[in-house]
């Protein structure tokens, strides 16, 4: 079975993959069928979009971008707005 998928996926792609890769992608992932396990190896063989993750530099200066409202918020007010449905101050516009 996993050899039929991999020829299969390398027909209708044009990718080279191993049995070991489409058993990962189907354990990973858990397809619903044949055609969407297919579809998921053309996609990444379209874009090559494999996302690596942010490096601690890049982590870093997107937070950097981050900004505090000016309001110190205190655990009890979170926990009295969330649970005893105080709703929040509208704030108009000037």
């Amino acid at each position: 079975m996993l050899g039929e998928l991999q020829e299969r996926i390398e027909r209708e792609t044009g990718r080279a993959v191993t049995q070991q890769e489409v058993l990962e992608r189907v354990v990973e992932h858990g397809f619903e069928s044949p055609d969407a396990l297919v579809d998921s190896f053309r996609a990444d063989s379209e874009g090559d979009d494999e996302f690596e993750g942010l490096s601690d530099e890049e982590i870093e200066r997107w937070l950097s971008g981050t900004s505090a409202s000016g309001d110190p918020i205190e655990e009890d007010d979170i926990d009295r707005i969330l649970y005893e449905e105080e709703a929040a101050p509208d704030f108009e516009s000037e």
